[in-house]
């Protein structure tokens, strides 16, 4: 068969590419936006990518349309599709009738944690000799890749609540029909789809009732909306994951060492399981480890051989991933966009090391920062660092001097990327720890910041 993909650069739909080319398919596609690393991947794999979405990329010769929900009403492919009457599904609906079907679903869902906890999951299964499939929204440095068929029954889907295609405004997880799930947490995100907290738990809902009562549902003890969603309804056995002390559940966790190479343990009952050290920081990726290690048990993974995969667990691109150490400063790139996620990050930072400043530098990109929802939470969420850059081009919708005022002189904001690689070059020093925060491309920064530190660093003393 012959498949289109419309959108075909995000995350997610370079995965549905990537699966349907495994699958022998012949695969093209288009996006507005081109560029690495998605492109890279996908030109490896011969899938041929264009720019734009124009409607003369549409043939007779395809036999099926598969629509990102970046796609809108409107865009001349789409008024092109719909006119001629060709046949198109969406990415989830496409991923549950030709990959998921028959298989073991681990679906991992929630609003922070999804990508590493998936590949935890992936990387556990795989070290115990089951050779998962897998589709992540991040490519897990242990596999080099974001999905893959695989070759057993076992598949994990990291499971994104945002809606699934124009023509279907449910959460693309209603689509995989896991039997094992993960619920990290429950906040307030994707406000351009979702009002409030509500109408997410009711897409929670939605999901729950489509686990089988045989399966099993792993969830955060420490999160305060999850039993909301859990009282709502709920036919399948729970189980509930908690790291430090203060709470019981049966699944904990708790650091015995944290610096550059942490250690934990993770008892049981009376006694102790077993325990693990390795580079990851902070303690929401001992909570996400939790979970995978109790969704791995699920699928028949003897906790020790889970604590094994973790010692090797290798993490992900773009998530508080270290680049290096230049002029002095070490630089590391992450996807966080959302206040829980970027107070997590920089603590783990401070945690790990807790002599040296640590610098944020921050883009609100996602269209909820841009339209300020979390703005009040943002110097909370910052307070773990030393200094503050704040990214705020004309199209930003908040004053981000005035909502971030209380961070007092650690802040700086910018509204151009020259002028803020600048003042990183003046402002850091030896020692320094910098967190490039976006979920986006953040226009190259943290290429463009290595190659200014370098140059730097060889101008005459």
């Amino acid at each position: 068969m012959h498949i289109h993909i419309l959108g075909a650069c995000g995350t997610f739909m370079g995965g549905v590419a990537a699966l349907a080319k495994a699958s022998g398919h012949t695969v093209t596609g288009s996006d507005q936006n081109v560029y690495p690393p998605m492109s890279t991947q996908l030109r490896k794999l011969g899938v041929r990518v264009q720019t734009g979405y124009d409607a003369d990329q549409l043939t007779d010769a395809m036999d099926s349309i598969v629509v990102g929900n970046v796609m809108r009403r409107g865009m001349p492919v789409v008024e092109a599709m719909l006119d001629r009457g060709l046949n198109y599904e969406s990415g989830p609906q496409w991923l549950a009738r030709h990959v998921l079907a028959g298989r073991w679903v681990l679906a991992v869902s929630g609003t922070h944690g999804k990508t590493t906890t998936a590949s935890m999951l992936a990387w556990i299964l795989e070290h115990a000799g089951l050779s998962p499939g897998f589709l992540i929204g991040g490519v897990p440095r242990n596999f080099g890749v974001s999905a893959r068929l695989g070759e057993s029954e076992f598949f994990v889907v990291e499971a994104d609540e945002y809606d699934t295609a124009f023509f279907d405004k449910r959460a693309k997880f209603v689509h995989y029909r896991p039997r094992t799930l993960v619920i990290t947490n429950i906040e307030h995100d994707h406000a351009d789809i979702y009002p409030d907290v509500e109408s997410i738990l009711w897409q929670f809902h939605q999901l729950l009732r489509t686990v089988p009562g045989r399966g099993r549902i792993l969830v955060n003890a420490r999160d305060p909306n999850i039993p909301r969603v859990l009282d709502m309804g709920c036919w399948t056995p729970v189980e509930r994951f908690v790291s430090g002390e203060g709470l019981r559940a049966e699944w904990q966790g708790e650091y015995e060492l944290v610096g550059p190479k942490s250690r934990f343990v993770v008892p049981r009952g009376d006694g102790e399981v077993g325990r693990a050290g390795w580079s990851l920081a902070g303690e929401h990726n001992l909570q996400n480890a939790l979970a995978a290690i109790a969704a791995a048990e699920h699928a028949g993974v003897p906790v020790e051989t889970s604590l094994e995969a973790l010692t090797a667990f290798e993490g992900v691109k773009r998530r508080l991933e270290r680049r290096g150490r230049i002029d002095g400063v070490t630089i590391y790139d992450d996807f966080a966009h959302h206040p829980t996620a970027i107070r997590q990050t920089l603590q783990a930072v401070r945690q790990q090391q807790p002599e040296r400043r640590v610098v944020a530098v921050l883009e609100p990109r996602s269209n909820t920062m841009k339209q300020g929802l979390h703005a009040a939470a943002l110097p909370g969420s910052l307070d773990a660092a030393d200094l503050v850059y704040v990214y705020a081009p004309s199209a930003l919708e908040w004053d981000a001097a005035e909502v971030l005022a209380p961070l007092g002189g650690r802040l700086a904001v910018i509204g151009a990327i020259p002028a803020l690689i600048e003042r990183l070059v003046a402002d850091l020093r030896e020692g320094d720890e910098v967190v490039i925060m976006s979920n986006g491309g953040f226009d190259g920064l943290p290429r463009k910041l290595e190659q200014a530190l370098d140059a730097r660093r060889r101008r005459p003393a």
